[in-house]
């Protein structure tokens, strides 16, 4: 089954027809929220609010391996990843949708492994390429299916938040390869191997990062969120072709 897991700007789906809700229990403590079946396009899709359906779980303290164990425990096989960036490359405007191919981990502190318990051996898990191969190749249809304009390939920086970045902090991302810079790509993406699940990341881009393009001296919120308002209506569009493309 297709999850998606909605962050910033995307608490609900618009097109998702609920057909029931499920608290999920797990070993890892309790999940960002309950998980909402339903369906969209007439095909069956699990959702879930990553920051809580309310937007109140920052990005530092988001329990990911609660959400993707209760993603795989209700037979998830792949979970698309809808996450606000910023931009370091001056080719991504805001509210243009991003499918990165790489990414770099600059987060700390976070339980970022579920090998990390008496009963697993040392495992390491080869994450040469973090993204799904599988579902790229679907978006890149739904893209085309849908007349969407869905940038592919680019280097996501994840970082710890929920500050965002100083403009010095966001030109060393830039000199170390990123294109885009955001706070929730890691461990999720990790977690999901570790499980076994096909995971792909969606990012929005919600403004230019500090330091980059108009964005010299700060960054307005209000505008960050009125750019993602007008970016989700093109998101729910898009995950709906994606999720007639995973079916076909």
């Amino acid at each position: 089954m297709l999850a998606i897991l909605g962050g910033t700007g995307l608490t609900n789906l618009a097109n998702l027809t609920i057909t029931h809700r499920q608290v999920i229990r797990t070993p890892y403590g309790e999940p960002s929220g309950a998980l909402l079946f339903g369906n969209i396009a007439g095909h069956e899709v699990m959702f879930m609010a990553r920051h809580g359906y309310g937007h109140t779980i920052p990005p530092h303290l988001v329990n990911y391996r609660a959400n993707l164990w209760a993603l795989s425990s209700q037979k998830a096989t792949h979970v698309i990843s809808v996450s606000a960036v910023g931009s370091i490359d001056s080719n991504l405007a805001p509210g243009t949708l991003v499918i990165p191919d790489q990414l770099i981990d600059y987060t700390s502190n976070r339980e970022h492994t579920y090998f990390d318990t008496p009963d697993h051996r040392v495992t390491h898990m080869d994450f040469t390429e973090p993204f799904s191969h599988v579902l790229r190749a679907i978006c890149t249809a739904a893209a085309k299916k849908s007349s969407i304009d869905v940038k592919l390939g680019g280097v996501y920086a994840v970082t710890q938040g929920p500050r965002l970045d100083t403009a010095a902090e966001v030109k060393r991302y830039q000199g170390d390869g990123a294109s885009m810079v955001g706070m929730t790509g890691m461990p999720e993406a990790a977690l999901a191997r570790e499980l076994g699940l096909e995971y792909l990341t969606l990012a929005v881009v919600s403004n230019y990062a500090a330091g980059c393009a108009g964005n010299l001296h700060r960054i307005e919120g209000q505008e960050v969120y009125a750019t993602l308002e007008r970016a989700m209506y093109l998101v729910r569009g898009f995950l709906e072709q994606v999720v007639i493309c995973f079916h076909d």
